[in-house]
């Protein structure tokens, strides 16, 4: 195979990773702090793009309007069935909360299609030639989609570690009771948490309905490639939940150019085998012993 190719291939994987860490990043804290996955994170990513895709059509065509309706609109989505669903699940097994995030995916996805139905929709964004370098291809679109993303990114690992905010979340991912007695109000910090994810989750679908068709089944087309990426980077470990999209995304699109776009899902899956199959626990996470 052309090296060429190969870099254009990781480029494209490096981009669509970066994108893609935003919602595995929100899998990842709920799975941390709230203790269970939700598999809705795919379905609010497509709440995001066609919250974008709305504003540009009825109010303005400024993408960074839509961009922050997207945020706005999927951290509000998301708090409401934090109180309504999930907050009365909080004393129910993790199976059960599982079980209901895929109800809300599915009432979610079902709104989405009742308004704006199956056709296939577009962000309105600018045409741009890509910069050529000796046969490697970079749009400049995504540079942009990855200098948004990193600072997204970057905002919640300054969140989680230089911020009282963060420090609670993760005293409370350590040990609720113990968080309990020394005064911090678990409460409220799952209302921010469920912010910042529905908030990532949709700023990740917009910057994915960038680069691609935007339809109902958007998101959830990814929930399988986003919980893999989670444990391949280790569960509940959010620089694991990067690297690992990082390296899922990278694969698939390496192994795209040997198999095919219609099998690279399975050569990224290959590689997720052999990482559990050496370290068990994914790339940064720890073992747990269990008595």
């Amino acid at each position: 195979m052309d090296a060429i190719a190969i870099i254009n291939a990781a480029i494209n994987g490096f981009v669509i990773g970066t994108l893609m860490a935003l919602p595995v990043l929100a899998i990842t804290m709920v799975f941390g702090i709230a203790k269970f996955p939700n598999a809705a994170a795919g379905d609010y990513m497509t709440l995001g793009a066609y919250s974008a895709i709305a504003v540009q059509t009825f109010v303005s065509s400024s993408l960074v309007l839509g961009v922050i309706a997207a945020c706005v609109v999927t951290a509000l989505v998301s708090v409401f069935f934090y109180m309504w669903v999930f907050r009365a699940l909080e004393s129910r097994s993790n199976i059960s909360r599982l079980i209901a995030s895929i109800g809300v995916a599915f009432v979610v996805r079902n709104t989405i299609t009742f308004f704006a139905g199956h056709d296939q929709q577009n962000l309105n964004v600018p045409l741009v030639r890509a910069w050529n370098f000796d046969g490697i291809r970079i749009l400049p679109t995504d540079v942009y989609i990855v200098l948004v993303g990193s600072a997204a990114l970057g905002l919640v690992f300054y969140i989680l570690h230089g911020t009282p905010l963060g420090r609670s979340m993760r005293a409370v991912a350590d040990n609720p009771d113990l968080a309990s007695v020394s005064g911090i109000r678990s409460r409220r910090v799952m209302l921010y948490l469920w912010t910042l994810c529905g908030a990532f989750c949709g700023l990740g679908g917009v910057l994915l309905g960038i680069k691609a068709v935007v339809l109902p089944d958007l998101g959830f087309e990814l929930l399988m490639p986003m919980f893999a990426a989670v444990i391949l980077g280790g569960i509940g470990s959010p620089l694991g939940a990067v690297v690992g999209t990082l390296l899922f995304s990278v694969s698939q699109e390496i192994g795209s150019l040997y198999v095919g776009p219609s099998y690279k899902i399975v050569m990224a899956f290959m590689v997720l085998l052999l990482v559990l199959l050496i370290r068990p626990q994914g790339i940064f996470g720890r073992i747990l012993a269990a008595r």
